[in-house]
């Protein structure tokens, strides 16, 4: 039987079987996205084909889990960010530590993807590179810049850039500011710091949409998890695998791809079967020459699995412009296989210049979060003093 344990603090070892998975699953779930936001841009969709070959009946299945790796993110992010706040929650300046860490996370990578955003625009001709727009309907105004850096994409304004994918970004932005008010409101010994933490979180109830805040439930799954040990056999890890799996197939090919409050329930009962599936994995990782390459593979592409997420979209806008302009193709044709050979080059592509783009922004985060601790709680310490 398997033996479930609380622990007192998240373990975010790095020597640990399930943080090397944590790194593989950040890394292949912003590959998922990217393969198959790729695909929907470049090839016909699967309905509009009449009598589809298998080989693009494979790429269509293999590209219909884009939903179920943002789910994938929810989780990780709520082990790894919650979890952590939870470790040092009780720390000197652990809000205000907590604060710069978010916004640097998140700001490092989008100004700088903002940025190629306005390029990819003007070079595709999708705006007048001399005229500014305050427009909150205007994905490329001013007004849209600045509401995306606040997580209020498809809430107030669209996503900046018709990046689609930022709306997965507003739901994180929201869950970062949450949760410490909901650690607030359980923890705080003063009634009034309670009251204040619940008519916050009231005020985004009503600010967000009803899928942001129905959705949380599966970012405190990955917090809420990071607490708790499952000591079991491989058998039964071997066991939840293979559920999990057999759960996200039968989501791809009966459930509703889409997010919404009525798919809900098919994707919390993935994410909870994947957070138990971590769960059982918190034990050291055995010394081996494969899992060695495993872990190091897992880790670098998570370390730039959010410059992939977000820079994707920008850069396919430029691919399919190229491919139309250049060699008039506006459409992979699922009937050529040389037009397969294209679309795995393109993707190629797209990996590559995650990689190289992250190298100036995102490989520094914590060199920024450094920078900006100093900055103001040298600033504060002054005004202290």
């Amino acid at each position: 039987m398997p033996k479930i344990t609380v622990l007192k603090k998240t373990n975010l070892q790095e020597d640990s079987c399930h943080s090397m998975l944590i790194s593989l699953f950040r890394g292949l779930a912003a590959l998922v996205v990217a393969w198959a936001h790729l695909r929907a841009a470049s090839f016909p969709a699967f309905g509009d084909v009449a009598n589809p070959t298998l080989l693009f009946q494979a790429m269509a299945f293999s590209s219909g889990f884009a939903y179920l790796a943002v789910m994938v993110f929810f989780v990780l992010s709520g082990w790894l960010v919650g979890g952590s706040y939870l470790n040092r929650m009780d720390t000197d300046r652990a809000l205000q530590n907590y604060a710069v860490d978010r916004v640097s996370r998140l700001w490092v990578v989008l100004v700088p993807t903002f940025l190629v955003a306005l390029l990819v625009g003007a070079l595709t001709g999708t705006i007048d590179p001399g005229r500014v727009s305050f427009s909150a309907s205007d994905p490329y105004s001013l007004t849209a810049f600045i509401g995306n850096m606040f997580g209020l994409q498809n809430i107030l304004v669209e996503s900046f850039g018709e990046n689609f994918p930022l709306w997965s970004l507003a739901n994180e932005t929201w869950y970062y500011v949450a949760f410490p008010l909901l650690v607030v409101v359980f923890r705080s010994r003063s009634l009034a710091s309670r009251a204040a933490a619940l008519l916050a979180l009231a005020a985004i109830v009503q600010l967000v949409t009803p899928a942001i805040v129905l959705y949380f439930a599966i970012w405190l799954l990955g917090a809420g998890f990071s607490r708790v040990k499952i000591e079991a056999g491989p058998l039964l890890r071997w066991a939840l695998v293979l559920i999990t799996v057999v759960t996200a197939v039968l989501i791809r090919l009966k459930g509703k791809n889409e997010i919404s409050v009525e798919t809900f329930p098919q994707f919390l009962g993935f994410s909870l079967l994947f957070a138990l599936f971590l769960s059982s994995m918190q034990f050291k990782r055995p010394q081996s020459t494969m899992l060695d390459r495993v872990d190091r593979t897992g880790r670098f592409f998570a370390d730039f699995s959010f410059t992939m997420y977000v820079l994707h979209v920008p850069l396919i806008f430029v691919m399919v412009h190229l491919t139309s302009s250049l060699f008039g193709i506006d459409r992979l044709s699922p009937e050529i296989v040389s037009h397969y050979l294209i679309y795995l080059g393109m993707f190629v592509v797209l990996v590559f210049a995650g990689y190289f783009f992250h190298l100036p922004f995102e490989a520094n985060t914590s060199r920024v979060r450094q920078w900006l601790k100093g900055q103001l709680f040298a600033r504060v310490g002054t005004v202290r003093t």
